[in-house]
């Protein structure tokens, strides 16, 4: 497991990767914003020669999240789509779950409850 965080910043966001039948499991920890979306996209980034790339980005233990962070994952949905792969979405909390909704992200990057459903589907 690896922890991300820019040199910068105080640490606020943490990435951890691990994988799963061949899909990267991204599990995020502490707040999205403006000022780690390098983080974060470094953070869902897979390498140039992955086929068909798959990422389950867990976000249970993210506390907030805003337009930067929503703008990392569509064009990260962007990214990994083009190649034949997904993105998926688990885990969200009340409050970033209701932020994903309120901007339609879920209709275009699957939401599920939990990473197993996630990994599932």
């Amino acid at each position: 497991m690896t922890d991300i965080e820019n040199a910068s910043q105080p640490a606020r966001l943490f990435a951890e990767h691990r994988m799963v039948d061949g899909i990267h499991v991204v599990a995020l920890r502490g707040e999205i914003d403006h000022d780690v979306k390098s983080v974060l996209r470094e953070a869902l980034r897979v390498g140039d020669d992955a086929q068909r790339p798959r990422i389950v980005a867990d976000l249970g233990e993210v506390t907030f999240l805003d337009s930067s962070g929503i703008n990392v994952f569509v064009a990260t949905h962007q990214q990994v789509s083009a190649a034949g792969g997904w993105v998926r979405i688990a885990g969200a909390q009340e409050p970033v779950l209701r932020v994903l909704q309120l901007v339609g992200i879920d209709a275009i990057i699957p939401c599920r409850p939990t990473v197993q459903q996630a990994l599932a589907d």
